[in-house]
């Protein structure tokens, strides 16, 4: 951690580290993880732009010969690498409600992602960069953090799904080699000097109007899925959409939304809270853009009818893209972190935190009291105190349940990639944006928008540079 704080951006949590990882998230783990999900139900991390191999399947290509689409100067790529990445990227499509393109034009873009992810690991493994086993192990805590269960569930059920974990963790070192290989040469070309940041903020001021609003519009929406089967027959359908309908009246009656995601959605958002993350208009599907950009913020909509199923939306935040608001919601919370470790595992830490909550709320303990006594993060001497802060500055799990508590409540035990966490809200402001923030949140929004460049420019060249053979077309 720095100075205490679960910072977003150096945990690749924030758009910046979006950038970074633009078309990468797992994809060497693609075909294990289209086996893996359909029965262990484990949640793995998805690409946060461009939909070429990202989302979640639900079924497992049907078995066929396998045979050689491409080689990347001397490594294949097969028919059934393919296949694995188009049947993911129709299901995120159909989830998120976007249209389909041509199954053909679907499976030349997923090849052509494959033939920039194989290269991209080629040049890291060349270039002398390695991946300590600490690094590894820490990944397999994330991914088992993630999903809310042990490292040893984790084995066992990726043992359950046929994987075999010394393969799953040599996946994870590929992807962290690669994620090392983009740091070192594409962080470094990204400058933003102090007259970007001027001229970020002078083409800001009067640029809204009526004619730009919906493509400056950015938004942070809550998803409930309530999916549909392929070939549903019109009495399921039936009773899917009443089941929807149910979920809007509770929500409107004052259910707690993020209650009601666990209870009802398939979403790909489900684990956090539904929230699918502030971004521009133009990466939401239309028909989410459409329900919601008159709503205030609070508001709901739906159900909508995809692809997918029916979807029930929250708007959360609404902005104009690229500018910083100018009011923020902060958060004054504190927190007792048990970090996992062969002598703490994860059900023992949770069995510990829940105990502390228990004296607290009795009132035979002190919070503060606990944090110094027990917490293993610097801010144990101010009694687990981390301040003020603005929304984005932890990361997404920990974030999202400090943002469902009221002041004073104190959460459940929470795993998140650190740990397992005892989290307090002590309260919350609404604080007006100094000059000096403003010119920090610009600075943020330059750096994101350079390096998302800088890095596709980088992708391009390194393909560029590699030989590609095509052998049959993808089947």
């Amino acid at each position: 951690m720095t100075n205490h704080r679960f910072f977003a951006g150096y945990f690749l949590a924030r758009p910046l580290a979006a950038a970074l990882v633009l078309l990468l998230t797992l994809p060497m783990m693609a075909a294990q993880a289209q086996s893996l999900r359909p029965s262990s139900g484990l949640r793995l991390p998805e690409p946060t732009v461009g939909a070429g191999v990202a989302g979640r399947s639900t079924m497992v290509a049907p078995q066929q010969a396998d045979f050689i689409v491409a080689v990347v100067n001397s490594e294949p790529i097969t028919n059934s690498e393919v296949r694995t990445g188009l049947i993911r990227a129709e299901q995120q499509l159909r989830q998120q409600g976007g249209v389909l393109p041509a199954r053909s034009e679907l499976a030349r873009q997923v090849l052509e992602r494959l033939i920039s992810d194989k290269a991209q690991l080629q040049l890291a493994r060349e270039s002398g960069l390695r991946v300590e086993d600490s690094a590894v192990e820490a990944s397999v805590q994330s991914v088992a953090s993630q999903n809310q269960i042990s490292v040893d569930e984790l084995r066992r059920r990726l043992k359950a799904d046929g994987i075999d974990y010394s393969q799953f963790r040599s996946n994870l070192r590929d992807e962290l080699l690669v994620t090392r290989l983009r740091q070192r040469d594409v962080e470094p070309r990204v400058k933003v000097t102090e007259q970007d940041i001027d001229q970020f903020l002078r083409d800001q001021e009067g640029k809204l109007g009526p004619a730009s609003a919906l493509s400056s519009l950015a938004l942070n929406l809550a998803e409930i899925l309530v999916a549909v089967p392929e070939n549903a027959t019109p009495e399921q359908l039936a009773a899917l959409q009443a089941k929807a309908q149910q979920v809007v009246e509770r929500a409107r009656a004052g259910a707690d939304f993020a209650a009601l995601v666990n209870e009802f959605s398939s979403a790909s958002s489900r684990g956090n809270g539904g929230q699918i993350g502030l971004r521009s208009a133009d990466r939401y599907p239309p028909l989410f853009v459409e329900a919601t950009q008159n709503l205030p913020v609070g508001a709901l909509a739906g159900p909508l009818r995809s692809g997918a199923g029916f979807h029930v939306l929250k708007v959360i935040e609404k902005r104009q893209a690229g500018m910083p608001a100018l009011t923020l919601t902060q958060t004054h919370a504190r927190h007792i972190l048990l970090r996992l470790s062969p002598q703490l595992s994860e059900a023992a830490a949770v069995a510990k935190l829940a105990d502390f909550k228990k004296r607290i709320l009795a009132g035979q303990a002190d919070f503060a009291a606990l944090a110094r006594e027990n917490s293993v993060d610097g801010s144990a001497r101010d009694g687990g105190d981390l301040g003020w802060a603005n929304p984005g500055m932890f990361v997404p799990e920990f974030e999202a349940v400090m943002n469902s508590l009221a002041p004073r409540d104190i959460s459940d035990p929470l795993v998140s990639r650190f740990g397992v966490h005892l989290l307090q809200v002590l309260e919350r402001r609404e604080t007006q944006v100094s000059p000096r923030e403003q010119r920090e949140m610009a600075r943020n929004v330059l750096r994101d928008k350079k390096l998302e460049e800088a890095y596709l420019l980088w992708a391009q060249d390194v393909r560029g540079r590699a030989y590609v053979e095509y052998r049959e077309p993808p089947q």
